[in-house]
């Protein structure tokens, strides 16, 4: 958006926890890698790495940041600041404030907030369809199918059959993005989101909200009928979720 950005983000303790000192530090290289005298990057040397490793107490710093929320949205803000600013002939603060957080609990709940986020252009009257809003995850993850040349997977893909599982097979497995299905029981070593809910049920779903976001209404059809069956929940309900993401309840 032109004045805020919106991110939904999985933060797992565990996973860190699990990662060796040596990852810790290759991961630490990797985002901010050393740096020679005149400040620019250089590559990550076995010699920097062993170096790291004997300091215990920058190690588990380098963990405790590589993990945490507020040292992510630091190292996002603290370019884009810079980047506006160098733009604008200033300097100062660019961000209003550091950043409000939201705990997403479970599964409509995470879709909903998904859904919001991918709307944000639609809403604001910036894009007029899904598919066309830049920046957005929706738009990356139907590019990566289209590019694929899988759309027709991709459509049947929606439907809640065997055939449509199988047709969902690997439409998201090389995206960078954290997939929508979490296929790790059936093909897949990725965790996704939610288990049994296709990116083809998603895009239909951000379809019909879509709709209602431009029209205030818009039609079920059966196919719509069988994602919100799958999610447990109605038009209806699912309305006043995204109603509420929205600040109109």
């Amino acid at each position: 958006m032109n004045n805020h950005l919106h991110l939904l983000l999985r933060l797992d303790p565990e996973v860190a926890r699990a990662w060796s000192d040596d990852e810790v530090v290759r991961r630490w290289g990797r985002l901010f890698p050393p740096r020679d005298k005149s400040r620019q990057p250089i590559p990550v040397s076995e010699h920097w790495v062993q170096g790291r490793l004997a300091d215990p107490k920058w190690v588990a710093n380098a963990r405790e940041r590589l993990q945490n929320l507020g040292w992510f949205m630091k190292c996002l803000k603290e370019p884009l600041s810079r980047l506006a600013n160098k733009q604008d002939k200033t300097r100062g603060t660019f961000f209003e404030g550091r950043f409000k957080s939201v705990a997403v609990l479970g599964e409509e709940a995470l879709l909903a907030i998904g859904v919001y986020i991918d709307l944000n252009p639609v809403a604001a009257k910036i894009a007029k369809t899904p598919e066309t809003s830049d920046y957005t995850s929706i738009k990356r993850r139907v590019d990566h199918v289209e590019a694929q040349g899988k759309t027709a997977e991709l459509e049947a893909a929606s439907g809640g059959s065997v055939a449509g599982s199988q047709a969902a097979a690997g439409l998201e497995e090389s995206l960078w993005l954290c997939p929508i299905e979490d296929r790790r029981e059936l093909d897949s070593p990725r965790e996704g989101m939610i288990p049994g809910f296709s990116l083809g049920s998603y895009v239909k779903l951000v379809d019909y909200t879509g709709r209602l976001f431009r029209e205030g209404k818009a039609s079920i059809s059966a196919e719509l009928a069988g994602v919100f069956e799958r999610l447990g929940c109605s038009a209806q309900s699912w309305q006043i979720q995204i109603e509420k993401l929205r600040g109109e309840r």
